[in-house]
């Protein structure tokens, strides 16, 4: 394909140690060459994949001393001419070696172009494209594993290989419609109905790994509930292994909402320290109470604290009622403390909930509230070697699509339904799966996805 010449700078505008500005397509060597000479003051071809030391000259004037890769079509990212200059890192020598670049005549690259031109060209299918920025956005060593699993292709070879199996099923019941008359073997209704039910099998299994994948993707949501001065923001605390929360004694300090992320055994949470629920006549607080309440509502997973020195309050008792539905584990807090809480009424209204005694001074009982929170969402099915996890909603989506068009194949078929009404089920399966890896998926999608990725990569 013939594409124009982008450019972008590809790490962080900030300061640190290395910059590089990223340029992709037919006259990127030659732009390189016209604004790199070596030390000599030459202009020199490039070897490729081998970084060549020298400077970037603005006509007479230097701007900065580099180190400059060159990678040759079709051996690159792209599949393009890709050069890549590693400058002093900082905002002002990374901007006017772009600066220079644009003047040569490349174009700034759209969010995300760089790899859409390796998905275009064939380097990368959809779905590998789109760990690319699942591995940027990893939070813990699970999830970046996973992204990198998927980079590599295991999503894809089991897609591929269910669509193959797609295609053969398709040309026999093709050959039955086109040649009735022809002395050829026809398929059977049971036979497709096997060969149905075992693809249906593995579809399902796939997109069943949705939960738990999207939890390791884009961790899982989990509030910290509770009325004032119970040991929330301390909670919080302990569990970031930071003070990110300030703690003091008076209620209503925490008036605002404080978003964190936590690892626990490779799952991410992201875990929202609020304000206290009670009535409050303070208008600041009583807009960090409504703000606690509309986290509350979204949550995955609900911190819900109590103080164990205090009996039960009205406002201990209403958010008592609003867990009830909820995935909620219960912390009955600081029992270093003399206890005046009444549990035979919490084990009462909050039966089915996991309840977990803490002094969060001591830290004790947090190691157990970390495990109940493991196996609360993961159930112990995790192995440590599983990537066969979907993460990505686009699809999970796909999945439950073509699971659900394998379904109406097998009723249509056990129906005794023509050949050719089977057969449209199955291609519509066939082509939810091709949304995965982008053989069949809309131009518009496309362009979506990429639109979400950061610039220069």
């Amino acid at each position: 394909m013939n594409f124009d010449t982008i450019t972008a700078i590809s790490t962080a505008q900030a300061e640190g140690a290395i910059g590089i500005i990223r340029i992709s397509g037919k006259n990127a060597i030659n732009i390189s060459r016209e604004i790199f000479r070596s030390k000599t003051n030459k202009s020199i071809d490039f070897e490729n994949k081998k970084l060549t030391y020298g400077y970037i000259y603005d006509e007479a004037i230097i701007i900065d001393e580099v180190l400059v890769a060159a990678m040759y079509a079709p051996n690159s990212y792209t599949c393009e001419d890709i050069v890549e200059i590693n400058c002093h890192g900082g905002i002002v020598p990374l901007k006017r070696i772009l600066k220079l670049v644009l003047k040569k005549g490349a174009r700034m690259a759209e969010p995300g172009e760089f790899t859409k031109r390796a998905f275009l060209n064939g380097r990368l299918d959809l779905s590998q494209a789109e760990s690319v920025m699942d591995l940027i956005n990893a939070k813990t060593n699970k999830s970046f594993d996973l992204a990198l699993e998927q980079l590599g292709g295991s999503l894809s070879e089991d897609i591929n290989l269910m669509r193959k199996n797609i295609e053969e099923l398709m040309a026999q019941i093709a050959v039955s419609i086109d040649y009735p008359e022809e002395d050829i073997e026809e398929i059977t209704y049971g036979e497709i109905i096997n060969k149905l039910k075992l693809l249906f099998d593995k579809v399902i299994d796939l997109a069943n790994s949705g939960e738990k994948g999207k939890i390791f993707r884009d961790g899982l949501s989990t509030v910290i509930i509770g009325k004032p001065n119970v040991g929330k923001s301390s909670l919080m605390n302990v569990l970031l292994k930071e003070s990110r929360a300030i703690v003091t004694d008076v209620p209503g300090t925490t008036r605002d909402i404080i978003e964190e992320y936590l690892n626990i055994e490779g799952i991410p949470l992201k875990i929202v320290d609020t304000a206290g629920i009670r009535d409050t006549d303070d208008i600041v607080e009583k807009i960090g109470v409504e703000k606690s309440k509309e986290f509350f509502n979204k949550a995955d997973l609900v911190i819900f604290v109590l103080n164990s020195s205090e009996k039960l309050s009205d406002e201990d008792r209403e958010i008592m009622k609003y867990i009830v539905d909820k995935k909620a584990i219960v912390i009955i807090n600081k029992t270093d403390l003399k206890q005046a809480i009444e549990e035979d009424e919490i084990n009462n209204t909050l039966h089915d909930k996991i309840i977990i005694k803490t002094s969060i001074t001591n830290k004790f009982g947090i190691d157990k509230l970390e495990k109940e929170i493991y196996n609360m969402i993961i159930g112990g099915t995790i192995k440590e070697n599983e990537s066969k996890l979907v993460s990505n909603t686009r699809h999970i989506n796909a999945l439950e699509k073509a699971s659900n068009s394998l379904k109406e194949a097998i009723q249509a078929t056990k129906d005794r339904m023509p050949y050719d009404f089977i057969e449209v089920d199955i291609k519509n399966a066939y082509n939810y799966l091709g949304e995965i890896t982008g053989e069949t998926v809309e131009t518009d999608i496309v362009k979506k996805i990429f639109s979400n990725f950061c610039l220069g990569k």
